[in-house]
């Protein structure tokens, strides 16, 4: 299983060095990496949600909040430190900007909290998409600066789903 998961990262980590060093591609993904650190930009979001339209999006907000907040004492105080993992080395330095954590590398907790807010804001919003596609850009950020080997960010969008999912269960926005 580990040859499985070392090709896996190896592949992946191959396909990112071909746009590693592209002033764009590095600007998006060092910026979405920041703006995500603390989980910033999902209390953004969802704070912007919540200021949007009624009591539901007042609700989802909170719950997005709450949720992700949730999230990360699961992940970070929980998994990250039963799970040792290094993170990958670097051997030239960084073109801006970057936050090191201290935290293992197993799983990302960016992509764990991008995805849990997605699944959480996006239900019943028309812009899910949205939501969806900056979790995505967040994730593969965590992989394009090199803090996360890709096993790490495919394992922390796939808890982020579950626990968002687990939270539209024991907090349906439909709730009175």
């Amino acid at each position: 299983m580990q040859a499985l998961v070392r090709a896996f990262d190896a592949r992946v980590d191959a396909a990112f060095d071909k746009v590693r060093g592209d002033p764009v591609a590095d600007r998006i993904f060092y910026g979405a990496s920041e703006v995500a650190d603390f989980g910033l930009v999902w209390v953004i979001l969802a704070a912007a949600r919540g200021l949007r339209g009624g009591p539901r999006d007042e609700r989802a907000a909170v719950r997005a909040i709450v949720g992700t907040g949730v999230e990360s004492v699961v992940v970070n105080a929980g998994l990250k430190s039963l799970i040792g993992r290094h993170r990958p080395r670097r051997h030239d330095p960084h073109p801006h900007r970057l936050r090191q954590p201290l935290t293992s590398s197993f799983p990302s907790g960016h992509a764990t909290a991008a995805f849990c807010a997605a699944v959480l804001l996006s239900d019943g919003d028309p812009l899910a998409p949205l939501y969806f596609a900056a979790a995505t850009v967040v994730a593969a950020s965590r992989v394009h600066v090199k803090i996360h080997h890709p096993s790490d960010v495919a394992a922390g969008i796939a808890i982020g789903l579950g626990l968002g999912w687990l939270g539209r269960r024991l907090a349906p926005l439909d709730r009175a």
